[in-house]
């Protein structure tokens, strides 16, 4: 039997990608959609799929912070018998699942080191009968591209996408202000609101500071000047603070980190209630990836935010936290600039400048990503394409 939704998701070096799709496909099955997550990055402990099946492709991660080439779960250098092996591994399981929708997370807007796979993949949708509706997924902001690999991916669009599904609110951003050529997608584009967990409720303060590095493979930097600006804080010193280590933060560096902190301070692995925490806690440190944004945005909690910018050429995380903080929902700290003194003073003047105000997600901002995603994922599953068409030019229905 065909399933309804197949999902197919990369993560390089956070686990911010998989946190995403891993929600779309637990919000796919919530309403009744058979649902495959295909995860082609390192294996995350106690990730949260729903009712979605996980299938563990061969693993994959980012040979450096800069993206540039592929290294397999050993850390070496992906070769052509490697890449032919996991392209292999996902068409059996398109082959195997059938599904009535595929989904591409990012590609082909990103991850161009996967073209060995997922060019195969789409042409494989092509030529299945009857054909899958092809969607892809997109967070709110993408690092710019050059010109020719922007009419790269949407020649690949024009030939083989249905529809772009964009995970945000156009009021607060949208997807041609880093991405121009996305006018021509016209009625191919949804803005179907952030995707954000249900955050709990009835949380009780905690009174503590929550400092949070993601999948943590570049997170070290934050969890060291983290460990030491208690002692330099003011107004927070005297508060205890909290630091998650993401599970790809290699153990000696967490070893070292959890060494040089102070009777105050906690430090341990990410945990599953990490959402809790988030709720209940008195002020948030972080970067500034999607998840970590949106989740901050739904517990409405005080945030300083230092955004990943790698060796220069990662810009997403810096727009989105100048975005924020020109609204005031953050305070902002260039990774470039960061030290224990200074993310003390950014602590200090975040908690000085909220004090005694409310802090809510603005209003009418849009967190209904997962809902409206499943609606509309649930909607092609249950239609066929039209017999004999390459790429039809509208869906079952556009009342989104």
């Amino acid at each position: 039997m065909a399933a309804d939704v197949m999902i197919h998701v990369q993560h390089l070096l956070g686990i911010g990608h998989l946190q995403r799709a891993s929600r779309i496909a637990a919000g796919c099955a919530a309403v009744g959609l058979d649902t495959v997550l295909a995860s082609g990055g390192l294996p995350v402990a106690d990730l949260q799929t729903g009712g979605a099946r996980l299938r563990q492709l061969p693993a994959a991660r980012a040979g450096d912070a800069s993206f540039s080439n592929l290294a397999d779960a050993d850390g070496r250098p992906v070769d052509d018998a490697w890449k032919a092996r996991r392209r292999d591994a996902t068409l059996a399981l398109f082959a195997r699942e059938r599904p009535r929708v595929l989904l591409l997370e990012l590609f082909p807007f990103g991850r161009r080191g996967l073209r060995f796979e997922l060019l195969p993949l789409l042409q494989a949708a092509r030529a299945r009968t009857p054909r899958p509706w092809v969607v892809v997924s997109l967070r709110d902001l993408l690092n710019p591209p050059d010109p020719a690999k922007a009419d790269w991916a949407i020649d690949l669009v024009d030939r083989y996408v249905d529809r772009v599904l964009v995970h945000g609110d156009p009021q607060v951003a949208r997807l041609d202000e880093t991405f121009p050529a996305a006018q021509r997608l016209a009625d191919r584009l949804v803005y179907t609101g952030y995707v954000v967990p249900e955050m709990p409720r009835g949380v009780l303060a905690s009174g503590e500071l929550l400092v949070s590095t993601g999948g943590g493979a570049v997170g070290g930097a934050l969890g060291h000047a983290a460990v030491r600006a208690r002692a330099l804080s003011r107004l927070a010193g005297g508060a205890p603070w909290r630091v998650l280590l993401g599970p790809n933060l290699p153990e000696r560096a967490f070893e070292a980190i959890r060494d040089a902190a102070d009777a105050g301070t906690t430090v341990e692995r990410n945990r599953p209630d990490f959402a809790r925490l988030l709720a209940g806690c008195r002020l948030s440190v972080s970067q500034a990836g999607y998840n970590t944004v949106t989740e901050l945005l739904a517990a409405g909690v005080p945030a300083v935010v230092v955004p990943f910018e790698g060796d220069g050429g990662e810009r997403e995380q810096a727009l989105r936290a100048d975005r924020l903080a020109a609204t005031g929902r953050v305070t902002c700290l260039p990774e470039a600039g960061l030290t224990p003194e200074r993310l003390a003073h950014a602590v200090d003047d975040a908690l000085a400048r909220r004090a005694g105000t409310a802090h809510r997600a603005p209003a009418g901002l849009n967190l209904a990503g997962v809902a409206k995603s499943a609606q509309i994922l649930g909607a092609f599953a249950a239609t066929l394409p039209p017999r004999g068409s390459e790429r039809p030019a509208h869906g079952p229905t556009e009342d989104w």
